[in-house]
């Protein structure tokens, strides 16, 4: 195994996060379980290159294509990378790398190939089937939480889920961040209905308006979100949505997610 795929200190965090294999008979056991670190390797080489599962190369060790598909489902439904992703976000606030003065939210389409859950006409792609990546971040453009819809679903639908997902971000003694103070985003979002319940629970809304000029002086500081979803579809399994079952394509974007916190937490 290429272990430059997956470096020393963050398999030392996602090892304690993976179940336990599961107790092997004591009768005709069968073959023994592929190494945990070296099945992982082979999901971040798929995630990184795009390629097919089927064509993942035997010289890297890794297992066979199926068989990392099958750890990579069992780990998404254990939720390993919801907690991957908390403890990152909170070695990221004990190492003061949280900007929480405001949080952006956006979105971007992709290409489906096949029909599945969580795709539908992309009205930006004459109709073909798509999905869509709902990003939240905060100042810095640190992803927050991602949420996978067809692409037929309008922006300003997913913004309550986004805030909602926002997972406590703990790190430090006292009360762990988890409500945004200030929400910025695009025109897509700009509908009363969904910044009533915002400004309930005390966040102020920082949307442009539809119908009016531009020239908000939104983009300043909303453009960090933008670049994280460029962040998210550099790795090329992201840029094209090949899986039908929407939680493998999930599990790829919140590893993904997690990769980006760990370079941000590494950033000298």
């Amino acid at each position: 195994m290429d272990k430059s795929i997956l470096d020393d200190e963050l398999w030392a965090l996602i090892a304690p996060l993976l179940p336990p294999p599961k107790p092997r008979r004591a009768k005709y056991p069968g073959r023994l379980p592929l190494d945990d670190r070296a099945v992982l390797a082979g999901i971040l080489f798929v995630l990184q290159s795009g390629i097919p599962w089927e064509m993942l190369p035997k010289e890297l060790g890794c297992g066979s294509g199926m068989s990392c598909w099958r750890r990579l489902r069992a780990w998404q439904e254990a939720g390993v990378w919801d907690r991957l992703h908390a403890l990152l976000l909170a070695q990221l606030r004990l190492a003061d790398r949280i900007d929480w003065s405001r949080c952006i939210v956006d979105s971007a389409s992709i290409r489906a190939v096949g029909a599945g859950p969580k795709t539908g006409p992309n009205p930006t792609d004459r109709a073909r089937p798509g999905s869509k990546h709902h990003l939240i971040t905060e100042a810095q453009g640190i992803p927050l939480a991602v949420i996978l819809t067809g692409a037929n679903r309008n922006d300003v639908t997913q913004l309550l889920p986004l805030v909602a997902a926002i997972p406590p971000i703990r790190g430090l003694p006292g009360r762990p961040l988890s409500k945004p103070r200030i929400i910025q985003a695009d025109r897509g979002y700009d509908h009363d209905k969904y910044r009533r319940p915002l400004h309930a629970q005390g966040i102020r809304t920082l949307i442009a308006r539809r119908n009016t000029l531009h020239g908000s002086g939104l983009g300043k500081t909303r453009w960090v979100v933008e670049r994280t979803i460029s962040w998210l579809h550099n790795f090329r399994r992201l840029r094209v949505r090949f899986e039908r079952l929407a939680i493998i394509h999930e599990a790829f974007i919140k590893i993904a997610c997690c990769l980006i916190c760990w370079r941000q937490l590494k950033r000298p």
